[in-house]
């Protein structure tokens, strides 16, 4: 489409998109905010740089997409419970958000999209991927898209092969909740979910939380589990959005996959997130 309040600028033949003309310290205009909306269905995860935000203009702008939600593991920042830092100090060897995934997909209704916004960045690395999920179903063959469509997942929490939350190495600085019950967190939801904005079936599918399929045992599901993760995320199905401090990013988890790159040990990163929207996969 044509855009006449904001510039939209591709980063990628698959998905990505950056926006411009906009100061989201003020409130948007009706037709600025339609066009936002209408560049994040047509490029699945846009953002916009240079922006220097507070907790509310960031909840704010949540809004144009869909009302926040909450995160059940992690403790908000004062007055913003649904707002949390993600943070890696120097000393630190691990990320969070190091693999493959679309967000909280172990939900009964997972979050619309994943919004961060950049308070401190290092000098290079810490970049996050996004994966286009229409266009890693649509490169199927029709014999897998008939086995597909109907199947339905296992989402969990806890029942992961990386031992799931009680597996990862502690972060101190970040103030968890919860963990304890992640193994009550499983849901179903069709591996081919189909788009209520755009109509377009996506893959619905990861290996860090997708446990098995209906039905099926694990031992069964595994080897196609991990057959589509590796299909998901090929390269031309991919880009890569590179972080500024003041940088804000939001993108579609319905049809989108993302991995944050763990390349900057020694330095700091800090960001906020928060989950917006909260939707029945269908």
């Amino acid at each position: 489409m044509s855009y006449e309040t904001i510039t939209v600028k591709p980063i990628a033949g698959a998905l990505g998109a950056e926006i411009g003309g906009v100061d989201l310290r003020e409130p948007l205009s009706n037709q600025q905010a339609a066009e936002v909306h209408q560049a994040f269905l047509d490029h699945c995860a846009i953002y916009v740089r240079d922006q220097d935000l507070g907790p509310e203009d960031i909840m704010r702008y949540a809004r144009y997409f869909a009302e926040p939600s909450d995160y059940p593991f992690v403790e908000g920042i004062p007055g913003y419970p649904q707002i949390f830092e993600l943070r890696k100090e120097p000393e630190m060897a691990d990320n969070v958000g190091g693999a493959w995934h679309s967000d909280t997909t172990y939900l009964d209704k997972p979050p619309v999209g994943t919004m961060l916004y950049a308070r401190e960045v290092p000098a290079y690395g810490g970049d996050t991927m996004v994966a286009n999920q229409y266009l890693a179903y649509e490169a199927l063959s029709d014999g897998m898209k008939r086995m597909l469509d109907g199947l339905v997942g296992v989402y969990s929490a806890g029942m992961r092969r990386d031992g799931g939350r009680s597996g990862r190495a502690e972060n101190k600085y970040m103030k968890m909740k919860g963990t304890e019950e992640a193994e009550k967190y499983i849901a179903e939801h069709p591996v081919v979910r189909t788009h209520p904005g755009t109509g377009r079936k996506a893959l619905y599918v990861n290996n860090r939380h997708t446990i098995r399929f209906k039905g099926w045992t694990d031992e069964e599901s595994r080897p196609l589990i991990d057959w589509l993760q590796v299909h998901c995320t090929r390269p031309e199905f991919t880009a890569r959005i590179r972080w500024e401090k003041g940088t804000i990013t939001i993108w579609d988890n319905r049809c989108c996959q993302h991995f944050a790159i763990n390349d900057y040990t020694g330095q700091r990163r800090v960001l906020w997130r928060l989950p917006v929207g909260a939707e029945l996969p269908v």
